[in-house]
């Protein structure tokens, strides 16, 4: 009887942070969804993170968990996660969110965790306790998220461009600052059903292997899910200010134009992954997006040396999340 009580405490502080992981999502990726119109012009930032969380927790009724199965799933073998795994996988993508969000570097959490994920397995069986498969798609959307909103948000502007040649830069304007409001509600939808529910799938994860949960579930209790949802959205009311300015401000300049095309570029790439169950980074996506925008004014409208030194934040995200992970599983046996 003792060891299950300690057993629900530990599932329990997991749970919690696991949690409070999802609430530093919302808050370290909410300049994704709002940079761009805050920027712009469009919503002042008080306005922007209220508009962007709503839509974070309207995502709830929108995707279906496909996401949140891969990264429950289809990461690690069957029988190789416990409580010391998920630990481990936690502060490390923790620790990763902290130091980026620290210096604003727009990094992904996404990937935060899964590298957290693979440190901890790895550091308890090897790498043969790695779904193959899994690890694959996660680590190729890496390159295609970025590429396919760069795509997507270049081919709107120069739709966009050719579509409003005869009208006045006043009426573009006035138009696309309505519509801007349509692309970044699209943006912070596609950020909550993809995001939260990497954080639904580490507690499904977590609850399968202390036997709370069985794997033969096609979903995981109903209180993970409106509790991931909830932690986001909250997470984005608080906001990632150091962050808003290097993606609306240090890579290219905006105008509600270019926001739209950008947010509509980067949401079609999001609700593409959501529907195939790849967790995706809503960083690289709209970072893609922006600097996609940018190029097709001219290639100096991109600050290149700024969205280089994001891209080597991508390339550390998940071996030094990774590293954090399999340190953190080490101590973990010394604590519980």
């Amino acid at each position: 009887m003792q060891t299950v009580q300690t057993a629900l405490w530990v599932v329990v502080l997991l749970v919690i942070l696991a949690i409070a992981f999802d609430f530093m999502n919302g808050f370290h990726d909410a300049a994704n969804s709002i940079a761009t119109v805050v920027s712009t012009g469009v919503l002042k930032p008080g306005q922007a993170v209220a508009f962007a969380a709503t839509f974070n927790l309207l995502a709830l009724f929108v995707f279906h968990l496909s996401v949140a199965a891969t990264v429950g799933k289809g990461i690690a073998q069957p029988g190789v996660v416990d409580t010391h795994v998920v630990f481990g996988a936690l502060i490390g993508a923790i620790s990763w969110n902290l130091l980026t969000w620290y210096y604003g570097i727009p990094s992904s959490s996404s990937h935060a965790l899964i590298g957290g994920i693979v440190g901890a397995v790895v550091a308890k069986a090897g790498v043969g306790a790695l779904v193959a498969g899994g690890i694959l798609k996660t680590v190729a959307f890496i390159l295609v998220s970025p590429l396919l909103g760069f795509l997507l948000g270049s081919l709107m502007m120069v739709g966009v461009a050719w579509t409003c040649r005869r009208a006045t830069p006043s009426r573009v304007d006035r138009w696309f600052r309505r519509l801007q409001l349509v692309s970044a509600g699209a943006y912070s939808l596609g950020h909550g059903g993809n995001d939260a529910q990497k954080t639904i799938g580490i507690i499904w994860m977590l609850l399968i292997a202390t036997g709370y949960a069985s794997s033969s579930d096609a979903l995981p209790p109903t209180w993970t899910i409106v509790s991931c949802y909830v932690a986001i959205a909250a997470g984005t009311m608080f906001g990632g200010w150091r962050i808003v300015k290097t993606m609306g401000q240090k890579i290219t300049k905006l105008k509600p134009v270019g926001g739209f095309c950008a947010e509509t570029g980067g949401a079609l790439t999001l609700f593409l992954a959501t529907a195939l169950g790849i967790p995706v980074s809503t960083t690289h996506t709209i970072t893609g997006a922006i600097v996609g925008v940018g190029s097709t004014q001219r290639a100096s409208a991109v600050r290149w040396g700024v969205a280089g030194n994001i891209v080597w934040a991508w390339i550390f995200t998940i071996p030094a999340s990774a590293l954090v992970a399999a340190i953190a599983y080490w101590i973990s046996l010394l604590l519980f």
